[in-house]
């Protein structure tokens, strides 16, 4: 039997202080082209029509599974491409967040990494059910257009965490930095 971490979410907005509370811990990829554009997907909370925001590709850490082993499948899942833990750089930051939703609150533990990769057709065939009804849409990001961008971006920090990992690429491993305690919500936790 599925306990309530595990059962699929409603998108049934419920009152605030009604909504169940789930934690999970996330691998998430800063996916760079050769063309020095950063893929970002368009999330969104159904219950709440209109509303989106951005985030990078990633997922939940399965159990028993890496943090690079997952932030892997999650691209290849989401993307359609596959890296391997070789490819990747980080973890380039963790942070704790809160995501209020319409229907939920999930608290969450994220490792970032970065991955370059050369320039490619996304593939959104690996979706899960979850992803196909929120993820409404996916494109290339240059940094101008993000620092330019009346859109949400999650995480806040993207360039700046785009810009540590440009010094990462070239220089030996260092710790991750903190993100700290973040909240990212449609509906406030």
């Amino acid at each position: 039997m599925a306990s309530e971490e595990d059962s699929p979410r409603t998108f049934v907005p419920v009152a605030p202080a009604e909504r169940p509370r789930r934690s999970r811990s996330t691998a998430r990829v800063l996916l760079i082209d050769d063309r020095d554009r950063i893929l970002l997907f368009a999330d969104s909370d159904p219950g709440i029509p209109g509303v989106r925001w951005w985030i990078t590709p990633g997922g939940g850490i399965d159990d028993g599974e890496s943090e690079a082993v997952a932030a892997v499948r999650e691209v290849e899942e989401e993307t359609g491409l596959r890296i391997t833990e070789a490819d990747l750089v980080g973890p380039t930051m963790r942070r704790t967040v809160v995501h209020g939703y319409s229907d939920v609150v999930i608290d969450q533990e994220d490792v970032f990494y970065a991955c370059w990769v050369p320039a490619f057709e996304v593939s959104t065939a690996g979706h899960t059910e979850e992803e196909q009804l929120t993820m409404a849409a996916h494109r290339w990001w240059t940094r101008e257009e993000l620092a330019t961008t009346d859109e949400e971006i999650w995480p806040a920090v993207l360039l700046d965490l785009w810009k540590d990992a440009d010094v990462r690429r070239d220089t030996a491993a260092s710790a991750p930095v903190d993100g700290g305690w973040v909240e990212e919500s449609t509906v406030p936790a």
